[in-house]
């Protein structure tokens, strides 16, 4: 009994040496940088009572360069499984208070051990990101454990979700993983991403920046489009990665939670029939009629600041996750430029990779003009739109809701790349183009010749003759490119019934390795 006694206390012994991670003072200063230790971060986001840790007890193998004194158990990463809302994840969580987060080998294999049974039993896999970056004591093995969790973040890649949190540094190769995940969640003023850092950016270039304006949470949430979410703080960060994981499912052979729904699907929406501006060169905001639309008006948006003159969120439809892609003519008049082709493509191939599926409101003059747009390649990028969209077999559902001019109506969920139902509403106007600029071309040649006065009627005239002839849902619908016209208040119980029809789609792309999308 003394010995089992003595074994039991060995245990403990060890397992509270683990939990203390680099000790109580290098504790006490990741709390004042604002920042939890790796074992606060889980059990803030995960059910409480719910995690089990893999490899407490792993440490380093390497000596020398001051790895030989002390040894810290579990390595500077906390590793397991655990759930949330009472649904299973994996995860781990980088602790800095251990050799500064930085990864060396066993701190790597801990990772792609819990990555590998994630992807093996099919659960979404949660990083908790805070790291100094290679362990430069341990060489090449820091070098070749970044690849090896590289290659899983592929293998893992539209099998199972995956969701980085950045909360510290995260810099150099340590970037590349989180850039593979499906989204990246970063805290305002304790986080940063960048492959070289301010030092190395004024020995090459010359230019002065600070950690915060090279790749802190507001640079990656509005210019470059790296991190899809920007917390205000850990906290609201873990509540994010709760609220992201209900819309998912926990694997690609799975459907999306169904969740009850006391909204009722027959709702009108008055307000939707007068929200479209009589001038329809005004702006609206499109958000509106999302909220109108989804249940309890809830939807959670992803990139919100970047690429604005689109929207891409996550909302349900009567219980069901759905993602909606739409064009925002309150920016940019919704028009559909580099960036926004990239943000809605990405979203779009997430969501057919995990069953969810996609409704798409349309109001788009067409692609953005310009030597700025052509130098940088915007032919290839709205091709990932058209490609995104062609590509994905989950349920489709487009209402053009006013303007779908020339090539982005063909791009955005039309009925020509498989969409499966189609609406517009009655001021819908699908065509080439905008009536004045349809009117310019047809008629180049006679309005040169005009007088100002005679110009601006005979305009007025063909634009009119041209917008009942052409900038109208109806002949579209004649086609059977449009399915239906539909009253914009019924929208909801259309999307709803819709989306009920749709339920046991089954679609598929015809057997190759994998095609080549346009990078």
């Amino acid at each position: 009994m003394e010995e089992i006694e003595r074994k039991l206390q060995e245990l403990q012994k060890l397992r509270e040496a683990a939990r203390k991670g680099g000790g109580d003072k290098r504790i006490e200063t990741q709390h004042k940088k604002g920042k939890y230790t790796a074992r606060e971060r889980i059990m803030r986001l995960v059910d409480e009572g719910s995690f089990e840790e893999f490899d407490m007890f792993v440490t380093h193998r390497e000596s020398g360069f001051g790895l030989d004194d002390p040894e810290y158990l579990s390595d500077g990463v906390v590793t397991g499984h655990a759930t949330i809302n009472g649904r299973q994840v994996a995860l781990f969580s980088q602790d800095f208070t251990v050799f500064g987060g930085s990864l060396g080998e066993m701190f790597a294999k801990k990772i792609c051990k819990v990555m590998d049974f994630a992807i093996k039993v099919g659960m979404p896999m949660i990083g908790l990101n805070d790291s100094g970056g290679a362990r430069i004591q341990e060489g090449v093995l820091s070098l070749a454990g970044y690849a090896d969790i590289f290659l899983r973040n592929v293998s893992a890649s539209g099998i199972i979700p995956q969701i980085s949190a950045i909360l510290g540094p995260c810099a150099g190769g340590a970037v590349y993983s989180p850039a593979i995940t499906d989204f990246t969640i970063m805290t305002k003023g304790t986080s940063y991403m960048f492959v070289t850092g301010p030092r190395v950016v004024k020995t090459v270039t010359h230019e002065d920046v600070t950690v915060d304006q090279l790749g802190g949470a507001e640079i990656h949430t509005t210019k470059s489009g790296v991190s899809h979410f920007a917390a205000e703080d850990e906290d609201d960060a873990f509540d994010l990665i709760r609220k992201l994981i209900t819309f998912l499912p926990q694997n690609n052979m799975e459907e999306p939670p169904l969740v009850s729904c006391d909204d009722p699907i027959d709702r009108l929406e008055d307000d939707l029939n007068y929200i479209i501006p009589s001038d329809p060169n005004l702006p609206y905001d499109m958000k509106q009629v999302i909220a109108s639309v989804v249940d309890h008006g809830d939807f959670l948006e992803i990139r919100r600041n970047w690429a604005s003159n689109i929207i891409c969120c996550f909302a349900r439809f009567n219980g069901r996750s759905a993602g909606i892609i739409a064009n925002q003519p309150s920016h940019l008049a919704g028009v559909l430029d580099i960036k926004a082709s990239r943000k809605a493509a990405m979203f779009i191939r997430f969501c057919d990779a995990f069953n969810i599926p996609i409704v798409t409101l349309v109001d788009v003059p067409g692609f953005m003009p310009g030597t700025a747009q052509e130098y940088a390649g915007i032919i290839l990028d709205g091709a990932k739109l058209l490609y995104a969209y062609a590509e994905a077999t989950v349920p489709k559902i487009t209402i053009i809701t006013r303007k779908a001019y020339g090539g982005a109506y063909d791009v955005m969920g039309s009925k020509h790349l498989r969409g499966d139902l189609n609406y517009a509403w009655p001021m819908a106007e699908i065509a080439v183009m905008g009536p004045r600029g349809a009117v310019e071309v047809l008629y180049g040649k006679e309005l040169d010749a005009m007088e100002p006065e005679q110009r601006d009627k005979f305009l007025a005239e063909k634009e009119k003759e041209y917008r009942d002839k052409f900038a109208n849902p109806y002949n579209a619908a004649k086609l059977g490119f449009i399915d239906d016209v539909i009253e914009p208040r019924n929208t909801r119980f259309r999307v709803i019934r819709g989306l009920v029809s749709l339920a046991g789609k089954r679609d598929s792309n015809l057997p190759r390795k994998h095609g080549c999308i346009p990078l």
